[in-house]
C-alpha cells in the first residue's frame, strides 16, 4: 500500500459526525498541493502525517490520495517544523515566533526546545515569560504525545487525546485501559461509538457485560436526547440489540445486573437512568406538596381590579383578571397563551398585585436572553434559573432543600423550555411557603432536554391553569401574530405580500436559489428596506444539513458578511473576528449555556485563543475548545427557543419534510418581533401545518401528579427505537453525548 508523508496546509472540508475530511497537503517532490481525503477528524493544520492508502482519480476533483491509516510524526523539514510550531499546539509560539525560531535554529529547532530550551533567548523578541510558557507547554505536550501514541494504536485522533489528557492527566493511559467506556461518560465530544471502537481493538467481545451496560446507558441517553425520560423495556432491549449486535440474553442479564446495583431504576415496564427517575418523582412530589400547602394558606383578599388598573395604567380583560386573582389565591398556577394574547401584560398585573400585598417577588427564565427580555418587560431583575439557584460546577446547585430561595413568590417565564432535570432542581429550592407562577406557550416546541414538563403539568388537571386566547386589538394589526395563530389552529396563513405588512412569503422551489436569496436578503434587501443592521436579522431553519441547513447557510453568510482575515480554524470551520456564534453545550466553568448567542470580539493568533462577547461578558476559548462553538448567522428553530429577533428569515422546503411540523413552524414565526420572511413553497408550508405527528415523549409526570390518568399497559403504544449498528463506524469519528443528570444525582 503506497505511503505519503505530508504537511497539512489547510482543511477544506470536514464532517464532524464521521470524521471524513478533505485536506490540502504539501508533499516533497510535488509542486502543487496534494488533495488528501479520509477519516482524519481533528487533525490541525501544521500536522505532519504519515499516511497509507491509494491514489484515486475523481471525475470532479482530480487526483486524490485516499488515506486508510495515518499517524502523526515529528516534522523533518524546516517548512514542516515551522508549520508544526505555528499551529498553536505549543503555547507561546504562534506563526510569527515559529518563523523567528526556525530561522535561528533550522533543522535543530525541535532538539533545541527538547534539550536546551534556554537557547530560545537567542531569538530576537523572546523574553523570560514566553520561554517559561513554551517550556511548560512543551512538557505537557510530551505527556500528551505519550497518551497520543498509546491511543493512536486504537484509532483515536490527536484532538481527542488532548481532551483525554485534560480530563485524566498522567493517569490517562491507566484509566482508558481500565475501562474505555468511561470516555463516553466523562469527556464531551467523545461518544459511545468512539469508546466502543477503542474497546473493540482492546479485545472486548460483543457480549462483554461492560460493553452491554455501556450500550444500554448510551441508548437511554440517545432516547433522552429525543426528549424521553424513560424507555419501555422491550423498546430498550430491541434498540440495544440493534446497536450492539449482541445476544438478547446478554442484554437482559446486563439490565438485571444494573437494576440490582441501582444503576437503573425500573418501575413496571419503564426503565430510567436514576437522575431522570428521581427528577420526575421529585418534581411531582414537590408540586403536590405546594398544592397541599395552599389548602390552609390562601389569601382570602379579593383584589380591587379598578385600583390595580389605576396603579398600572392598564385595563385588564376578564380572563386576565382571573389570572391575577388565581395568582393571589393559589400556591402554584400556570399562565399560558400564544403571541399577542397579553401574557406579558398579565404577568405585569400579577407582579403589581403581589407587590401590593407586600410580597417579595423573584423572576426567572431558562435562558439568558429570555431573562433579559423579562427584565426589560417588568423593570425588575430576572435571572436565569441556573443563576437563581447559584449553580457552580464544583458544588452543584447551592439553592436546594437545605438552602431554599428567599422570597414570597417566584414567576418563571418560557416554561415550555424547562426539562425535567432542571425543573426538579428548581422545585427543590422552592419552599412550601413560596407561591409559584409558571408562564409559557404550550404550543411551542418542547424542551431540548428530556421531559415535557409544561404540557404534563397542564394535562394533569391538578394545577390551576389560565389560558389566554383573546388576541388584543394592537396585536391584530400584526400579520406575524395573526398568521401564527392561524397556523396553530391548522389554517393556512395570509401570504398576500404588501407594503405595510410584517409577514412575507417568497415563492421559490430550488434550494440553491433559496440559499442565494437568503444571503441577498440578509446582506442587502432587508437592511436597506428597514434601516437595520445585519446583526438584527436571524436566519432560522428546520435542519442542520442540506443546502438550506445551518452548516451550509452559515458558511455562505459568513463569506458574504464577514471579510475579516483574523481567524482560528477548527474542524474545517473558520471562526473570524466579528462572527456571530452560539454555544453548543452547557459549560458551567465558563458560565455559558447551550443556545447562548455571542460575537467573536477578538482573536489571538499567538496564543490560539478567541474571546466571545455574550451580552457584555467576555468568555475566552482555547483552540481545542472551539468544538463547543458554532457559527450562528443561521440556527435551527429548536435552538431559537426563548429568543426573539427583530427580523427572522426562514426557509420552508419539502427537502425538510422530515422536520416540517406545525409546532416547529409556529415556534419559528413567533421568534420574529418586527418582520418575518418565509421563503420556499406553499406546498411545504401546507404540509407542515397539517403535520401534527409530533413524537410522543415517554414521560410519567402527568400520571404522577394525577394517578387517575394512568393508562393500563395494554392501552399503551410502544414506539420502536433504533440506533444504527456500530460495525461500520470508525473509531475516530465521535458524536456528541449528553451527560444527562451529571451532578444531579441527589434527590
Amino acid at each position: 500500500m503506497p505511503k505519503l508523508r505530508c504537511v497539512v496546509e489547510r482543511i477544506t472540508y470536514q464532517n464532524p459526525e464521521n470524521g471524513y475530511s478533505v485536506m490540502k497537503v504539501k508533499v516533497k517532490g510535488y509542486d502543487d498541493l496534494v488533495t488528501l481525503v479520509g477519516n482524519l477528524l481533528d487533525v490541525p493544520a501544521g500536522s505532519v502525517l504519515l499516511c497509507e492508502g491509494d491514489w484515486k482519480m475523481d471525475k470532479r476533483y482530480g487526483s486524490q490520495f485516499v488515506c486508510q491509516t495515518w499517524e502523526e510524526v515529528m516534522p523533518a523539514t524546516v517548512y514542516g517544523i515551522e508549520k508544526y510550531l505555528g499551529s498553536g499546539l505549543v503555547k507561546g509560539i504562534g506563526p510569527k515566533f515559529a518563523q523567528l525560531i526556525v530561522k535561528q535554529f533550522g533543522l535543530d529547532t525541535i532538539e533545541v526546545i527538547e534539550t536546551d530550551i534556554e537557547r530560545l533567548y537567542e531569538v530576537p523578541g523572546i523574553g523570560k515569560k514566553r520561554v517559561e510558557k513554551i517550556r511548560e507547554s512543551w512538557e505537557k505536550q510530551k505527556d500528551i504525545k505519550n497518551v497520543m501514541l498509546f491511543l493512536q494504536g486504537y484509532g483515536v485522533s490527536t484532538a481527542y487525546a488532548a481532551k483525554i489528557y485534560r480530563q485524566y492527566g498522567k493517569e490517562s493511559i491507566d484509566k482508558v485501559k481500565e475501562n474505555p467506556y468511561r470516555l463516553a461518560d466523562d469527556i464531551w465530544g467523545i461518544g459511545f461509538k468512539t469508546a466502543d471502537g477503542i474497546a473493540g481493538k482492546m479485545g472486548y467481545e460483543k457480549n462483554d457485560p461492560r460493553r452491554c451496560k455501556s450500550g444500554i446507558i448510551y441508548t437511554l441517553n440517545q432516547l433522552a436526547n429525543e426528549g424521553h425520560v424513560y424507555a419501555e423495556e422491550e423498546q430498550l432491549v430491541k434498540a440495544a440489540i440493534g446497536l450492539l449486535e449482541a445476544d438478547e440474553d446478554s442484554i437482559r442479564k446486563a439490565l438485571a445486573d444494573m437494576a440490582r446495583t441501582e444503576d437503573l431504576k425500573i418501575e413496571d415496564e419503564a426503565i430510567y437512568l436514576p437522575p431522570f427517575y428521581f427528577a420526575e418523582v421529585g418534581t411531582a412530589n414537590r408540586l403536590l406538596a405546594l398544592l397541599r400547602e395552599s389548602e390552609g394558606n390562601l389569601f382570602a383578599t379579593r383584589f380591587n381590579a379598578a385600583e390595580l388598573s389605576k396603579e398600572t395604567g392598564i385595563t385588564y380583560d376578564e380572563v386576565q383578571l382571573q389570572a391575577i386573582g388565581e395568582a393571589l389565591r393559589s400556591k402554584v398556577m400556570v399562565l399560558t397563551g400564544g403571541p399577542g394574547t397579553g401574557k406579558t401584560t398579565t404577568t405585569q398585573g400579577i407582579i403589581a398585585a403581589l407587590k401590593h400585598l407586600g410580597l417579595r417577588i423573584l423572576l426567572a427564565a431558562p435562558t439568558g436572553r429570555a431573562a433579559k427580555r423579562m427584565s426589560e418587560a417588568t423593570g425588575m431583575e430576572a435571572k436565569t434559573i441556573h443563576r437563581l439557584l447559584e449553580y457552580n460546577p464544583k458544588d452543584g446547585y447551592k439553592r436546594n432543600e437545605e438552602n431554599p430561595l428567599e422570597g414570597d413568590a417566584l414567576i418563571v417565564d418560557e416554561c415550555s423550555m424547562i426539562d425535567i432535570i432542571l425543573m426538579n432542581n428548581l422545585m427543590k429550592a422552592v419552599p412550601t411557603s413560596m407561591r409559584l407562577v409558571m408562564v409559557g406557550d404550550i404550543d411551542q416546541l418542547p424542551s431540548v432536554g428530556a421531559g415535557n414538563v409544561l404540557r404534563d403539568i397542564i394535562e394533569s388537571e391538578k394545577i390551576p391553569v389560565i389560558r389566554l386566547t383573546r388576541i388584543f386589538r394592537q396585536a391584530q394589526s400584526s400579520r406575524i401574530v395573526m398568521n401564527a395563530h392561524a397556523i396553530n389552529q391548522g389554517r393556512f396563513p395570509d401570504t398576500s405580500n404588501g407594503k405595510d405588512t410584517d409577514f412575507f412569503f417568497m415563492q421559490q422551489e430550488d434550494p440553491e436559489k433559496v440559499a442565494g436569496e437568503i444571503v441577498n436578503l440578509v446582506k442587502n434587501r432587508l437592511p436597506k428596506a428597514y434601516h437595520r443592521k445585519t446583526t438584527d436579522i436571524q436566519v432560522l431553519t428546520p435542519m442542520q444539513r442540506g443546502i438550506v441547513g445551518t452548516a451550509n447557510l452559515n458558511m455562505a453568510l459568513q463569506q458574504a458578511l464577514n471579510h475579516s482575515d483574523i481567524s482560528l480554524n477548527r474542524s474545517g470551520y473558520s471562526f473570524r473576528q466579528g462572527d456571530r456564534v452560539m454555544q453548543l453545550r452547557n459549560n458551567y466553568d465558563k458560565d455559558v449555556f447551550n443556545g447562548d448567542l455571542g460575537f467573536v470580539e477578538s482573536v489571538d493568533l499567538e496564543e490560539r485563543t478567541l474571546s466571545v462577547n455574550f451580552d457584555g461578558r467576555l468568555v475566552e476559548y482555547d483552540a481545542s475548545e472551539l468544538d463547543e462553538l458554532t457559527l450562528a448567522y443561521a440556527t435551527t428553530i429548536h435552538k431559537s427557543q426563548g429568543s426573539e429577533y427583530p427580523i427572522v428569515v426562514m426557509p420552508v422546503l419539502m427537502t425538510h419534510y422530515v422536520m416540517l411540523q406545525r409546532n416547529l413552524i409556529y415556534t419559528g414565526i413567533t421568534r420574529a418581533k418586527k418582520i418575518c420572511v418565509l421563503i420556499g413553497t406553499k406546498k411545504a408550508l401546507s404540509f407542515a401545518i397539517r403535520n401534527m405527528t409530533v413524537l410522543k415523549r415517554n414521560t410519567r409526570l402527568k400520571e404522577r401528579l394525577n394517578p387517575t390518568l394512568v393508562q393500563p399497559a395494554s392501552a399503551r403504544q410502544i414506539q420502536p427505537y433504533t440506533i444504527g449498528n456500530l460495525s461500520n463506524e470508525s473509531a475516530i469519528a465521535a458524536e456528541p453525548t449528553v451527560g444527562y443528570g451529571k451532578g444531579d444525582k441527589r434527590t
